[in-house]
C-alpha cells in the first residue's frame, strides 16, 4: 500500500517503474519525472489499463476514489475510459447549450408571433440584464439563486422590467425542458419573490382638454410632422408604434383607407383603418414633407429608420401635458367617448384592433363591421372639429328610437 511520503519521495529512473497500491491501482513514475495514476482491470479476460490522472493534481485518496468508481463500471462490463468519453461528450454538448443559445432559439421560435417592436424589447432587456451574468452558463446549470440575484438587481430600478424578465426566463426554461436541455423551470421557486407592479392604464384626455391640446399643436415649435403624427393618432386611434412605422405603401388615398400588414400589428392580423376627410387632409400635407421617404415619419437622425418611441411623448410634454397624458392615451380617449355616445362596443373594439375574446369572434377578418367603422370614424372627426370650434356638448351618434 502506498502512502503520501513514499509517493512524494519517489525518484525517476531511466525506465518507467510502478508503485503498487491496491485493487489494481498503481502509480507509474516516468523517466521524465511525471507520476501517473493508473488502474489495471480485466473485462472478458483481457487486461486493460485506465489512466486516472497525474500526481500531485490527483492525490492518493482521490485516486483511490476514482479507482473505486472505475471498479463499479468494470463489474457492469463497462470500460471506464468509455464512460469518461461519454461524460466528456455530454459536457461538451451541454456547454454548447448555453442559456444565451437556448434563449436565442426561443426568441426565434416566437418571432412569427411577435411584432418587431416587441421582439426588440425582449432581446434588448434580456441582453442587457441577463446574458452578462448567466448567458455563458449551460442552461442546465442555471439555478434559482442565479435568477433571484438578477431579478432583484433589476427590481431596484425597474420593477415592471423585473417582472417581465422573470416571465421571459420562465418561457426560455419551458422551451429548454421541451427540447430536453433542462430538467425544470427554476423560476417556479421565485413566485412571490417579486410582486406584479400595479398596472397604470393610459389616461384618456378629458373632453375639454382635446381642443386645448390641438390648439397647442398649432403653435408647436418642433417639426410639423410630429404635430401631424399626434393629430393622426387622435383621428385614427392606432397604437403609436403602428403610426410611427407607417409606410406610404400601406395607404390608399383614393379609397381613403390605411391597411396595416399583420407583421406590424400586435395581434399579428392585418388591420384596416378608415380615413376621415380630416385625416386625409393631414396626410396630403405630410406627403409634401416626407413623400419621398419610405416612412411617413422618418427618423430625423436616421432617415432609413422611423420616428423613435420617445418623440411623440416629448412633444406632448413640451406643449404642457406632462404627467397628464401620453401618446397611447389617444386610444382610451376615443374608446371612452365613443362608448359613452352609444356606439356598439364590438365596432369600437374592432377599430382598436383588440384581441377577440372568443373563438367565434376570432374568426372574423380585418374588414369586420367596416361600413359602421367608416361612419364612426367620420363622426369622430366631426366631433373633434366641433370641440375645437367651441361646442361644449357634442352628440356624435343620433339615437334610434
Amino acid at each position: 500500500m502506498l502512502n503520501d511520503t513514499r509517493i512524494r519521495n519517489a525518484r525517476r529512473t531511466s525506465k518507467p517503474r510502478k508503485l503498487t497500491d491496491s485493487a489494481g491501482l498503481y502509480l507509474e513514475v516516468r523517466p521524465t519525472g511525471a507520476k501517473l495514476w493508473r488502474y489495471r482491470y480485466r473485462i472478458e479476460g483481457k487486461e486493460n489499463v485506465f489512466v486516472i490522472g497525474e500526481y500531485p493534481e490527483i492525490g492518493l485518496s482521490e485516486a483511490r476514489s476514482e479507482r473505486d468508481n472505475a471498479r463499479k463500471l468494470v463489474k457492469e462490463g463497462i470500460h471506464p475510459r468509455n464512460a469518461r468519453k461519454a461524460i466528456l461528450a455530454a459536457k461538451i454538448h451541454e456547454n454548447k447549450n448555453t442559456f444565451q443559445a437556448v434563449a436565442g432559439e426561443w426568441m426565434e421560435q416566437h418571432k412569427p408571433k411577435w411584432t418587431p417592436a416587441y421582439l426588440r424589447q425582449v432581446d434588448k432587456f434580456i441582453s442587457i440584464n441577463v446574458f452578462p451574468f448567466i448567458g455563458a452558463l449551460p442552461v442546465r446549470s442555471v439555478t434559482s439563486a442565479h435568477l433571484l440575484e438578477i431579478i432583484k438587481r433589476v427590481e431596484k430600478r425597474a420593477p415592471t422590467v423585473a417582472f417581465l424578465i422573470r416571465q421571459w426566463i420562465s418561457g426560455i426554461f419551458r422551451y429548454a425542458v421541451a427540447t430536453l436541455r433542462a430538467d425544470g423551470d427554476p423560476t417556479t421557486a421565485l413566485k412571490g419573490a417579486i410582486s406584479r407592479p400595479k398596472v397604470e392604464h393610459h389616461k384618456p384626455l378629458e373632453t375639454v382638454e382635446i381642443p386645448k391640446l390641438l390648439r397647442k399643436l398649432e403653435t408647436y415649435r418642433g417639426y410639423r410632422s410630429t404635430a401631424i403624427a399626434l393629430k393622426l393618432l387622435l383621428l385614427t386611434f392606432v397604437r403609436p408604434v403602428e403610426l410611427r412605422g407607417a409606410e406610404w405603401s400601406e395607404f390608399d388615398l383614393v379609397a381613403c383607407e390605411w391597411r396595416i400588414p399583420a407583421e406590424r400589428m400586435k395581434m399579428r392580423e392585418p388591420h384596416i383603418v378608415p380615413l376621415s376627410l380630416q385625416a386625409m387632409k393631414l396626410l396630403r400635407e405630410l406627403k409634401t414633407i416626407n413623400g419621398d421617404n419610405r416612412f411617413l415619419f422618418p427618423n430625423v437622425r436616421r432617415p432609413k429608420a422611423y420616428m423613435s418611441a420617445t418623440t411623440l411623448n416629448r412633444a406632448i410634454e413640451y406643449i404642457g401635458f406632462s404627467g397628464k397624458f401620453s401618446a397611447h392615451g389617444f386610444r382610451s380617449t376615443a374608446s371612452t367617448v365613443l362608448n359613452e355616445q352609444g356606439y356598439r362596443s364590438d365596432v369600437i373594439e374592432r377599430q382598436l384592433a383588440h384581441a377577440p375574446r372568443d373563438k367565434v369572434r376570432a374568426s372574423y377578418n380585418q374588414a369586420q363591421y367596416l361600413p359602421e367603422r367608416k361612419q364612426m370614424m367620420k363622426d369622430w372627426a366631426k366631433y373633434i372639429d366641433a370641440l375645437v370650434a367651441g361646442a361644449s356638448v357634442v352628440p356624435i351618434k343620433r339615437k334610434v328610437g
